[in-house]
Order: C-alpha cells, then structure tokens, then sequence
C-alpha cells in the first residue's frame, strides 16, 4: 500500500500547484487566436463530468470483476488510479466554477491525463486485450470536436503510442488460474490495427464535422449581420419621417418669432438683413421637413412595391459601368408582369449574383426574366469561363473558393458572398441552381433563381393599407 499511496499525493500536490498558479492557463484565448471559437466551446465542467462518468464505469468494472467474478488481478492498484480521478475532479472543481472555458493548453494537459489514466489501469489489466481499451481513443475524439488540429494530432499520436506500448507491456487479463487467457500474435496484432484505425477515422471524421459546423454558424452570423444591415437602411426612411414630425413643432415656433421680428423691425435697420435671411432658411427648413415627412412607408406604398423588371433593372444599375454590357431579356412572359414587395435578401442576394457575373464576365452578362401564371425565374449568365467542375456540386457552402480570378477580380474569394446570396434567397421561398452553358451557348456560367409566383406577386394590395414590418420578407412558398 504504500507504494500505491505516494502517486495519489503527487496528483494532490499537483492540484495544489494549479491551485496556486495564475489562472491564466485556464482564462479565454486572445480575439486573435484562430482556434479560441473552438476552444470556448469545451467548458471545464464537460470534462470533468465526463471524468465522473469514467471513475463510476471503472469503479463498477474493477468491484464486478473482483468480488462478483473472482477473477485475480491488482485490484487495489486500480481503485488508487480511480482515486487520482476522483481527486483531480475534487481538486478542479473547488478551485475553479462550473462555465469556466479551457484555453488549449489547459484542455490538452487535462486529455492528456485522460489517455494516460485509462493507459494504466489497461496495463494492470491485460493492455490491448481488455475490452475496455477502445476508450484510449475517447480523449481523442473530444479533442478533435473542440480543439486546433495541432493538438489533437498530439492527442492522437499519444494513444497511439500507449497502444502500441499496451500490446507489449501489460499484466495478464484477468482470468481463472486454471485457464489463462493468452491471445495469438496475429490476432493481437489485428486488434492493435483496429484500435489505431478507429482512433485515426473518428478524430478526422469529428474534426471535419466539427470545424464545417463552426464554419457554418460563422457564415449564418455574417448573413444576419448582411440582413439586419439591409432592413436598417430600409426603416431610415420612417426614422426621418419620425425625426421630421419631432422637430416640425419647435421650428414652427421659430418661424412665428421669426414673423414677428420681421413686423417690428424697420427696412432701414441694421438688423433687418439678419431677420430675413432667418425667415428665409425658416421657410428652408419647412421644405426640408415636409420632404421627409413623406418618406414613412406607409404614405408612399408604391415604394415598397415594385414590378420584376424594375427591380432587376434597379439591380443591375450600380454594374452598368464596369465594362461590360448588361442586358435584361425575356424568354416567356403568360400573363401581367409580377409586383412584388421590396424585400432586402432578394435585393442582395440577386445583387450578389449579378455582381458575380460582372465580375468573371468576358464582356457581356444577360438577365433572362420569365414568369408564368405558377412561378416566377431570373436567370444570369454571363460568358466568362464558367464555375469549375470539381466544385460546382459544392457551390454555395461558405469559406470556399468557388471560381478562378475574373478580369475584375483578383482572386477566387472564399465563397461567402454566394452562401450569404444563397441563403437569403432561399428565405424567401426561392430555388437557386448553379449550372455552366451549354457548349452551344458558349462557355459562362448561369445561376437560376425561381419562385412560387403565389408567394413572391402582391398585385392586389389594398390602397392606402400600411405597410408592415413583416412585409420585408416573403413568405417561403415553394
């Protein structure tokens, strides 16, 4: 026992020292640091009860083998390894609160611990032959969810190092003594390969997962970022409205005062000059006011509505002057041109494709408006050199490069202006299909954007009827 207890102090003594250490170890990572969104996500209370959920399964392994089975092993060995555990969690949980967020050193020194306690009771008890030796790769697995790669590489190749030294250096399973268990080297062998093998296809594949998910949620946020801004400079013309109704009143008295120095004051005063420039800019600031009183959306109704062929011509205008020629066309027209409401995302999102298509086109880019009595389509082609096939499937994920330099553009991008179109777009209720020309069109590429006609036309809104804020989306119909 008393070879078994000093291990034990030294972990205690161990606390102790991080007890009284700065917290630094422990504290959020620098803004700058790339892998701090990755690293906020594991909090110190995950692991630890993670930890609790090993020290109860180990405890209940090592009573049921030893008194419920009676199989001989170093029993007392492995209950003072648990109890490093159980003082680890004791000694982490008084000194630091529940949310606190692991830098990546702190979160790779306590996995660390994690692969190196179950690597020893695993020695004590048969290495690699134990059942229980699939767990070595646990830490891994974590690691790859919440930390930078270089870290679980580390993790990774740790394991796999107390892998291969377990399929070596281990005391036997536990087992009868009138039947030992001594498996084959080819089948020791091949059970060391499965480990090594599901800890290398878990860690990539969680890794993988992991950082498309945080990639995905940093696009979302950047596409309500795009959203809010658009819906902002949308409501200023009803905050000028607003302002405009606040300041009419005491202007108002300013041009009464105004008036009444003006009777009073005779033509050949010095002062006269100086009343009538002030009733001048007073009648100015009338003008002024009245203008934006009638910017509110609900006295000019016709601004939040617009037909299909105005809105792509009010989008295709700030691209007019690059160089290349623009056209809008119509391929099939049934029935009255669609009027739809001022819509934010569509307005970006088709702004963005258009701008797109400026970008990489060789000298011309072509609208082709068509809607029927069921949907609503804008095409946008343009004839540069087309999207690349190998990542046509994947066009619209975020962070990646989707074309090669354009003559406008310098560079392939990361792909998020597409994915924020995209996005936006299919909020309200479009399909978007990426495609190249057909070889005889000629080279370029072509997006499609259709709609529900049902949902996107508002021909029959009621005159004078405000407008509300839900009428800044469209809703999804498909």
């Amino acid at each position: 026992m008393r070879r078994i207890f000093p291990p034990l102090k030294l972990v205690l003594s161990a606390v102790r020292m991080m007890n009284r250490s700065t917290t630094a170890e422990f504290e959020p990572g620098p803004p700058d640091w790339p892998g701090r969104a990755a690293a906020e996500r594991l909090r110190l209370a995950t692991l630890t009860r993670l930890r609790w959920l090993s020290v109860g399964g180990q405890t209940a392994s090592c009573v049921f083998v030893a008194w419920g089975l009676w199989y001989p092993y170093p029993v007392f060995a492995c209950f003072a390894l648990i109890g490093l555990s159980v003082a680890l969690n004791i000694g982490l949980s008084l000194r630091f609160p529940r949310s606190y967020r692991l830098t990546p050193r702190a979160a790779a020194i306590l996995l660390t611990y994690d692969i190196l306690q179950p690597a020893a009771l695993l020695m004590l008890t048969g290495g690699v032959q134990n059942p229980f030796a699939i767990f070595l790769i646990v830490p891994v697995v974590i690691a790859a969810a919440t930390q930078p790669a270089r870290l679980t590489v580390a993790l990774g190749v740790l394991a796999l190092l107390a892998a291969t030294l377990l399929s070596f250096a281990h005391l036997p399973v536990p087992w009868p003594h009138d039947a030992p268990f001594n498996l084959p080297l080819p089948y020791l062998g091949g059970l060391w390969f499965a480990l090594v093998t599901m800890l290398v296809f878990s860690a990539f594949y969680v890794h993988r997962v992991a950082a498309e998910a945080r990639m995905l949620s940093d696009a979302l946020a950047a596409t309500e970022l795009v959203l809010q801004r658009e819906q902002h400079l949308s409501a200023l013309d009803g905050l000028a409205a607003a302002a405009a109704h606040e300041l009419g009143t005491p202007l108002a008295t300013i041009a009464l005062v105004a008036k009444e120095m003006g009777r009073t004051t005779q033509s050949g005063d010095p002062l006269r000059e100086d009343v009538d420039l002030l009733i001048t800019q007073t009648e100015r600031c009338r003008e002024i006011l009245k203008r934006l009183s009638t910017l509110s959306s609900s006295s000019e109704e016709h601004m939040a509505r617009l037909p299909l062929p105005s809105l792509v011509e009010e989008i295709a205008s700030p691209h007019r002057h690059f160089g290349v020629t623009i056209r809008v066309e119509g391929r099939y027209r049934e029935g009255p041109e669609p009027v739809m409401r001022r819509n934010a995302g569509i307005l970006y999102g088709l702004g963005n494709i258009v701008e797109n298509a400026v970008d990489f086109a060789s000298g011309e880019v072509v609208i082709d408006l068509s809607w029927s009595a069921e949907r609503v389509e804008i095409t946008v082609r343009d004839d540069g050199p087309g999207f690349p096939p190998e990542v046509l499937g994947r066009i619209g994920d975020p962070y990646m490069a989707t074309r090669e330099a354009g003559p406008r553009n310098s560079g392939g991008g990361l792909g998020l202006g597409l994915f924020i179109a995209k996005t936006l777009l299919e909020r309200s209720g479009a399909r978007i299909h990426f495609a190249n020309r057909s070889e005889s069109d000629g080279p370029g590429a072509s997006v499609s954007v259709s709609w529900a006609r049902a949902g996107l036309d508002v021909p029959h809104r009621e005159s004078g009827a405000p407008i509300t804020p839900e009428d800044a989306f469209v809703a999804p119909s498909r």
